[in-house]
């Protein structure tokens, strides 16, 4: 009988015990315990999340490949495909920050050309601590520096992405990253294993013992013990997968392979398991065949570890040599370790010795899944209330600007992304910074703009609301693009799903996504889920992150964020109410995360981003910024940055705030109403402009112009801003960097 605390450490439960018990019909050995603790984890098995993410749109004519294999996929026309997903490495940015980091960008990567696309871009969603408090710059400077050196190393630009700075994440930071690559629709390669006798081939680096379960470390809350988990963080070599990259994108061009998978999370375990699942068949292998690194490893130690940079693959029969020709062209060994069986049996041996047997299906389609207690949090009641009259109005709307712009939220995050290679392969239109990250479809007249989004604070005080406000801002950075949303991804970071605040602010956010993205026809392609972001029992704020892929028809069309000329007009789109809710403005201002988020119409949403591609298309917008965290006085003050000194001069009054709002100042210029973009026009296309809007049953009205060098903005006629561009430029650009002086000299 094993011991209770043998179960305790791999995370297994007594209940779950008594499920293995009887798919086994016998006790089963620490081997077999072991490839249950990983496979059953939340991490792989997404046990309390599955029935939630049922309900998620996944279909529509541009979907390619949905949810359950290793990356979705749609399509681009003329042949193509974009593949890409997103996925956290939280847990282990947080024990070994620069390696967390690292393998979060080699795994993503794997997901994408695993499925015979060649990754050409990444993005990523950070969130870390207050940014002076103690050990967030040693965090920032290792997660950072560990993306730059993978991607950088590889040759894959990081075009854009997010950070956030908020104090709820010190004790666990997230670290999400995500990838898309390009492949022929013909190309698409799954994860299955299938045809008795097929040759199952190991490729890549040799095991060790980093990462062994990992898998369970990120399926459990953190303590003052995290640091003893430090072994279970992987090494990664991004040379190394260069060469694997290369390696597997030939091979999958010789139509000798049946199916391929990382092995990422529980590492061979999850790769057999997962392709023999999929191709309802059994996987045989032998461990002593596997390359290793180390001396005297156990076969517990080779199924679970979590090494990079390595793939399995099954080959046709007859093909075998073909296969191993071209790994030895680049340097790689393809170790064949086993072979496809009939009996859907994992089966483990050792020098011809078996040594686990489990039945695929029990490992993966019968894993637990439950159906979590829920409750409201106690906390929403309260946290919800905000009345703005009994706070101290800002005597100073100029210095209220300056403090919001140099927030390490709203900063320029220059210090972090000039780490990154942003132009490798050539590729990039818009550079990081300047809105959705966008580049070209080499060979075609088209290009593919993406962008992360979500907002923890306002998922905190409604998960449900606030989700549908992440998937709408991150669809809308991508038509300010001029691009066109076709599907999404999401990263979904939470705390303990065993509590029931917790798996409430599960469901409501699942719901949210699925009724946002069924609205802006963005269906969910697949994605990862992240529970357990807890530190001693205190959990982060819920936190959805979406990646929306989008389509320009044309390259050149593509519009970013800055003014670009003066003269211009500056017409707003959509409508503000003057919702302070959950805003940057309440938590720099007065220090408070409270109220109601921003309310959404997904009908308005719709609207707005279908005219937004099409004044891209027709060339009628000079550049185009969404308003969100800092609300319309933010957002008009970064489309005047990065343009040698191009200043503003504009009135709301009237303009996109309601007269019952009009006189609070600090609603108008700060609130953050969700569906509204800033767009600059040249005079003769304004009609043409607010024809448009109207026709698409979008407000729309010309609220000042470009020009001169300073900000100047009047609320009911009052000038209440009026600043010098290049000194607001100054605070927004130099906020970070202070506190990195000694790395900027």
């Amino acid at each position: 009988m094993i011991d209770a605390k043998v179960l305790e450490r791999h995370g297994v439960k007594p209940d779950e015990y008594e499920r293995i018990l009887a798919f086994m019909g016998r006790e089963p050995n620490l081997t077999e315990l072991g490839i249950f603790s990983v496979m059953w984890s939340e991490h792989c098995s997404y046990k309390s999340s599955r029935v939630h993410l049922r309900t998620l749109p996944t279909e529509g004519p541009q979907v390619l490949q949905g949810p359950g294999e290793n990356a979705g996929a749609v399509d681009i026309g003329e042949g193509l495909a974009a593949v890409f997903k997103i996925e956290s490495h939280n847990h282990p940015s947080f024990i070994e920050p620069y390696q967390g980091a690292a393998t979060g960008v080699g795994g993503i990567i794997r997901d994408i050309f695993t499925m015979g696309a060649r990754p050409i871009a990444l993005l990523n969603s950070l969130r870390f601590g207050a940014l002076d408090a103690p050990g967030t710059r040693r965090l920032l400077e290792n997660v950072v520096a560990g993306i730059a050196g993978y991607g950088n190393s590889i040759g894959i630009p990081t075009v854009g992405g997010e950070i956030v700075f908020e104090p709820t994440y010190a004790g666990n930071p997230l670290v999400n990253v995500f990838c898309l690559g390009i492949a022929k629709q013909s190309d698409i390669i799954k994860g299955v294993a299938s045809g008795v006798g097929n040759a199952v081939y190991y490729v890549g680096a040799k095991t060790g013992r980093d990462g062994i379960h990992g898998a369970t470390m990120a399926s459990a809350e953190f303590d003052d013990k995290s640091a003893e988990k430090r072994p279970a963080v992987q090494v990664g070599d991004p040379f190394m997968e260069k060469l694997l990259l290369e390696a597997c994108l030939e091979v999958m061009q010789t139509d000798a392979l049946i199916g391929i998978q990382d092995m990422g999370a529980a590492g061979l375990t999850c790769s057999t398991t997962e392709m023999g699942s999929r191709g309802g068949a059994g996987v045989e292998i032998d461990v002593s065949l596997v390359p290793q690194r180390e001396t005297g490893m156990t076969p517990y130690e080779i199924m679970l570890s979590e090494s990079q940079e390595r793939m399995l693959l099954v080959a046709k029969q007859g093909r075998e040599a073909e296969v191993e020709r071209i790994f030895e062209k680049w340097d790689l060994h393809a170790v064949r370790i086993g072979h496809v069986t009939d009996d859907g049996l994992l089966r483990v041996k050792e020098r011809g010795v078996v040594v686990a047997e489990i039945p695929n299906r029990a490992l993966t389609d019968e894993a637990p899944e439950y159906h979590r207690p829920m409750s409201e949090p106690e906390y929403l009641r309260e946290a919800r209330q905000l009345d703005l009259d009994t706070l101290a109005a800002p005597s100073d709307q100029n210095a209220t600007l300056l403090s919001i712009l140099g927030s390490p939220t709203i900063a320029s995050k220059k210090w972090i992304y000039r780490q990154y290679d942003h132009m490798v392969r050539t590729n990039t239109i818009n550079l990081p910074g300047l809105g959705a990250g966008v580049v070209r479809i080499k060979g075609t007249d088209r290009a593919l703009a993406m962008s992360v989004d979500g907002n923890g604070r306002y998922c905190y005080l409604d998960p449900r609301l606030g989700a549908m406000l992440a998937v709408a801002e991150a669809a809308r950075n991508v038509a300010c693009s001029g691009a066109r949303p076709l599907a999404a991804t999401n990263c979904l970071n939470f705390g303990n799903p065993e509590r029931p605040g917790i798996m409430w602010q599960f469901a409501k956010a699942v719901e949210g996504i699925g009724e946002a993205c069924r609205a802006l026809d963005v269906p969910i392609t697949g994605g990862n889920v992240s529970l357990y972001n807890e530190t001693d029992g205190k959990a982060i704020y819920p936190t959805p992150t979406i990646g929306v892929v989008g389509l320009l028809e044309h390259a050149d069309h593509v519009v970013s964020r800055r003014f670009q000329e003066s003269g211009d007009a500056i017409v707003l789109l959509g409508e503000g109410r003057g919702e302070l809710g959950g805003s940057e403005y309440l938590k720099v201002m007065h220090d408070l995360v409270r109220g109601v988020p921003p309310a959404l119409d997904l009908d308005a949403e719709r609207k707005l981003q279908a005219l937004l591609v099409t004044l891209a298309g027709e060339r009628l917008m000079r550049s185009a910024h969404d308003c969100s965290d800092g609300g319309l006085a933010v957002t008009v003050a970064e489309c005047c940055f990065d343009t040698n000194g191009i200043g503003a001069e504009l009135s709301i009054e009237g303009a996109g705030v309601s007269r019952e709002v009009t006189m609070n100042t600090a609603a108008a210029l700060f609130g953050e109403s969700a569906s509204r973009v800033i767009v600059s026009v040249v005079p003769e296309h304004v009609t043409t402009v607010l024809q448009r809007a109207a026709a698409a049953g979008v407000p729309a009205r010309v609220i000042g112009q470009t020009g001169g060098s300073r900000l100047r903005i009047a609320v009911a006629g009052e000038i209440v801003i009026d600043q010098s561009a290049d000194e607001a430029e100054r605070v927004w650009a130099t906020s970070i960097d202070k506190h990195f002086a000694h790395r900027v000299a």
